[in-house]
């Protein structure tokens, strides 16, 4: 009897333990930067997990390697979300599609690759099916890889709830980020009862803030450009004119007041380049608008939310976010 009442106790707790992990959601920092070919930042894409789905949030330059650094297969990701046509936010889907299809233990992808995104997703995918289709004919013949795993499940996307299962709920949202980047979507992943929301890139856009009330945590662009540099190359004004200041991005967070606020898609530019984003700077500049929690983003830095939100370094260490006394 008295083993008997061990093992149920015993199963109760792994029961409780499991039931705790499946109400997590974690995310992490795939990629924080932009076009710009930095070292350390590649460009757009956000992992968000949550009990079995594991959910991809643009596909930017390296998002493959970074899964490979977090020891997850590339054929493992749930589904595969865009926020706009922008070459940085995209670049990384050949990757991620063929790769994911190789027979290794960082691909074998045995289903289609599902993908949600604006206008042109479709078109998109189809027009890589026919430009890889060598490659395609080839594995096939050649490796025996199964066809189902290199088609596109795809839906060009309105705003609204695009996805739902296991019980978690993506929604797009959409941003502005500019007149002639349309459409262009921000995300909310709802889990648990927990929230997390993804801006996009977006000029400041009150919609973001409406989404993002109360979320657990808020992850948001954000722009620095040296005015210097318009006088030789003025195209940095466009881009600028298509982003969030530090200053607009503080007064999104304190409108919808997140547990924590994440900068990613940190677009800075400077005379002479510079491989490194002035932390200090943009904090400084944020503080003028917003006093709440901040962290600003590094690639593979991760989140854990539970009944609180957790911050990581890419090596595991807890980071402690940015307060307005620091």
């Amino acid at each position: 009897m008295r083993l008997k009442r061990w093992l149920a106790l015993l199963v109760a707790a792994f029961a409780c333990t499991g039931t705790a992990f499946a109400a997590e959601l974690r995310v992490t920092l795939l990629g924080t930067g932009t076009p710009t070919p930095r070292l350390l930042s590649f460009s757009a894409a956000t992992l968000v997990e949550a009990g079995p789905e594991k959910l991809i949030f643009d596909l930017g330059r390296g998002s493959t390697i970074r899964l490979f650094q977090k020891k997850i297969p590339i054929g493992a990701i749930s589904a595969h979300f865009i926020t706009h046509m922008h070459s940085d936010h995209v670049v990384g889907l050949p990757d991620m599609w063929l790769t994911g299809w190789i027979g290794t233990p960082f691909g074998s992808r045995k289903s289609p690759m599902v993908i949600f995104g604006p206008k042109g997703t479709v078109a998109m995918t189809e027009n890589l099916t026919k430009a890889f289709s060598e490659d395609i004919r080839i594995r096939i013949d050649d490796e025996d890889y199964p066809p189902q795993g290199i088609a596109f499940a795809a839906t060009d996307i309105e705003p609204g709830l695009v996805y739902e299962k296991n019980g978690v709920k993506v929604s797009a949202i959409e941003v502005n980020h500019g007149e002639k980047i349309k459409p262009s979507f921000g995300y909310v992943v709802e889990y648990a009862g927990r929230k997390v929301v993804l801006s996009g890139d977006t000029k400041p856009d009150d919609r973001v803030a409406k989404a993002a009330a109360g979320a657990d945590l808020l992850i948001h662009e954000v722009a620095v450009i040296d005015p210097e540099l318009f006088k030789t190359y003025p195209n940095y004004r466009a881009i600028e004119n298509h982003h969030t200041s530090p200053e607009e991005a503080g007064k999104i967070f304190s409108g919808a007041r997140p547990k924590l606020a994440v900068y990613s898609h940190i677009v800075f530019a400077t005379q002479p380049p510079t491989q490194d984003v002035p932390e200090e700077a943009l904090l400084a500049r944020t503080r003028t608008t917003y006093q709440g929690p901040l962290v600003i983003g590094h690639d593979l830095m991760s989140f854990v939310i539970s009944d609180k939100v957790e911050a990581f370094a890419p090596d595991g260490t807890a980071i402690k976010p940015l307060t307005a006394d620091k």
